[in-house]
C-alpha cells in the first residue's frame, strides 16, 4: 500500500503522539508499504521549533525509509486562543500543499489532535479520491473544555463543529480505548465506523532492566535509594504539583527520593514550589534521549501516572503502557472511573489513588516502600499485561489489516463498475468537448 500519514507530531519529538506515529510509519515501511508523512516542524513539548528546522517554510527528509515532509507552524511558548488559531491555521493551510504535491496514496491515516487538520485531510481525500482513517488520540474539544484549556464560547462552538466534521468525513475511526467508542456513540457516530486499536509499546525496546549499576541512578546520586519516578508532560491536566507536596510529606525519610523528568521550562515552575516547601528529596531533571529511556525507567522503584480530577474519564496517557513494559509498579493518581485507572486495575500492575491528594499518594508510595515483594509482583504483572495486550506487533497488525481492508474495498468498488459504464465513460472522454480538457 501507499500510505499518507497526516500527523502534526512526529520524530524527533520525544513524547506524546510523536513516538507512536514514528514507530507506526516505520513499521509499515518494514512490511513493504510506502509511507509519506506530512507533519509540522518539530516543536513539542518546548513549543519552540527545534534548531535545524527554523527559518524554513518546508523541509523534506527520509528516515528509516519513511518520506517526511514538514511545514512551518506559527508556534508560541504559551499560545492563547489567538496563538492556537495561528498554530492550527498555519499547519492546516501549509500542510495541504505538501499533502497534494507528492505521490498519490491508496489511503490516508490522520491523527487527532490537531483537530483543525481534519479540514486539509478531507480536502486531500477529495483530491486523491481515497479512503481515510482517523486515529483518535484525544477527544477534542471536550477534553480541553473540561480541563479549562478552552473557555471561549465561540471557540468551543467552532471546535464542536470541527469535531462533528472530523468524524463524518473519515471513512473509519480508530479509537484507543472502548471508552472513546462509547463517547463517540453518544455523539451519533455509528459503532461499525469505529475500530478499537490500543496504543502500544515496543516491549523489545522498553523492558525490565536491573537497578544495580544503573547509569541514570549513578549520574544523579540515586544509588541505594528508593526512587519514585514521574516522566512526561507537565501540563494543566497532569497535576504534577501533587508529587511535590507528597515528597514534602516524606522528606524525613532520606531513603525515598522523588524524580520528575520533563521539559526545562515546565520544571522551572515546579522548582519554585519545591524551594517554597524546602523539599530537598526531589530531583527535577530534563528529558533523556530516546535511546536512554529504558535505563531511566529501570531506575525507578515506583513509577507515577498523574491526572487531575477534571480530566475526562476517557483520557489514556500513553506512558501507562510504557511503564507496564518497564516492569515497574505503578501508583496512578487518576480519576477512579477513567481509562487509566481501568488499565492499571485490570492489569494488576499497581495502585490507584484519589487524584490531587498528596496524602493518598504518600500512603501508596509508603506501602510499596515497606513491601518490596508486592512491588516486584505488581511490576511483573504489568510487564506480562503489556506483552499480552500492548505489543507493537499486535497494533501494527491491526492497523495494517484496517488499512488494507479499506484499500481492498475501494479497489473492489471500482472493479464492480459495469463494463457498459466504463465504455460509456470512455466514449464521453473521447467527445470533442472533453478533448479540450
Amino acid at each position: 500500500m501507499r500510505v499518507l500519514l497526516y500527523s502534526y507530531n512526529y520524530y524527533p519529538e520525544p513524547i506524546g503522539i510523536a513516538p507512536l506515529m514514528t514507530e507506526l510509519a516505520e513499521g509499515l515501511v518494514r512490511r513493504g508499504h510506502k509511507v509519506r508523512v506530512v507533519t509540522a516542524m518539530p516543536n513539542y513539548p518546548e513549543r519552540k521549533i527545534y534548531p535545524g528546522y527554523r527559518g524554513q517554510l518546508y523541509k523534506s527528509e527520509i528516515r528509516n525509509g519513511v518520506e517526511i515532509e514538514r511545514c512551518f507552524v506559527a508556534i508560541r511558548p504559551k499560545p492563547g486562543l489567538i496563538g492556537r488559531a495561528l498554530l492550527d491555521g498555519s499547519f492546516s493551510f501549509l500542510s495541504f500543499f505538501k499533502a497534494i504535491s507528492g505521490w498519490r496514496p491508496d489511503i490516508i491515516l490522520s491523527t487527532s489532535p490537531s483537530l483543525p487538520a481534519c479540514l486539509p485531510v478531507a480536502a486531500t481525500r477529495l483530491f486523491y479520491r481515497c479512503p481515510t482513517v482517523l486515529s483518535l488520540q484525544d477527544i477534542l474539544p471536550e477534553a480541553a473544555v473540561q480541563t479549562g484549556l478552552l473557555s471561549n464560547k465561540l471557540a468551543i462552538k467552532v471546535f464542536e463543529q470541527l469535531e462533528k466534521f472530523a468524524y463524518a468525513s473519515a471513512t473509519k475511526i480508530s479509537v484507543i480505548t472502548p471508552s472513546f467508542a462509547k463517547n463517540l456513540m453518544g455523539k451519533g457516530v455509528p459503532k461499525p465506523k469505529m475500530e478499537c486499536i490500543s496504543n502500544w509499546v515496543d516491549v523489545g525496546f522498553i523492558k525490565p532492566l536491573p537497578k544495580k549499576d544503573n547509569a541514570f541512578r549513578k549520574a544523579h546520586g540515586l544509588e541505594e535509594k528508593f526512587v519514585v519516578l514521574y516522566s512526561g508532560n507537565i501540563a494543566r491536566t497532569q497535576g504534577v504539583r501533587t508529587i511535590i507536596r507528597s515528597a514534602d510529606q516524606m522528606k524525613d525519610n532520606p531513603d525515598i527520593q522523588f524524580v520528575i523528568v520533563g521539559e526545562k521550562r515546565q520544571l522551572t515552575e515546579l522548582e519554585a514550589l519545591r524551594v517554597e516547601l524546602d523539599a530537598h528529596n526531589i530531583h527535577l531533571l530534563p528529558f533523556v534521549k530516546r535511546q536512554e529511556l529504558p535505563v531511566m525507567l529501570a531506575a525507578a522503584d515506583v513509577s507515577l501516572i498523574m491526572q487531575k480530577h477534571n480530566v475526562v474519564g476517557f483520557n489514556m496517557p500513553s506512558k501507562t503502557q510504557v511503564i507496564m513494559a518497564s516492569g515497574r509498579p505503578i501508583v496512578a493518581s487518576v480519576p477512579l472511573h477513567g481509562a487509566a485507572a481501568e488499565a492499571v486495575i485490570q492489569s494488576g500492575s499497581g495502585i490507584v489513588v484519589e487524584p490531587e491528594s498528596p496524602t493518598d499518594l504518600t500512603k501508596a508510595v509508603q506501602s510499596l516502600y515497606e513491601d518490596p515483594e508486592r512491588a516486584e509482583l505488581l511490576g511483573k504483572k504489568g510487564r506480562q499485561y503489556a506483552i499480552d495486550n500492548y505489543s507493537f506487533h499486535q497494533a501494527l497488525n491491526a492497523y495494517e489489516s484496517l488499512l488494507r481492508s479499506l484499500v481492498k474495498e475501494k479497489r473492489s468498488s471500482f472493479n464492480r463498475i459495469p463494463q457498459s459504464g466504463v465504455i460509456a465513460l470512455a466514449q464521453d472522454m473521447s467527445t470533442p468537448d472533453m478533448k479540450k480538457f
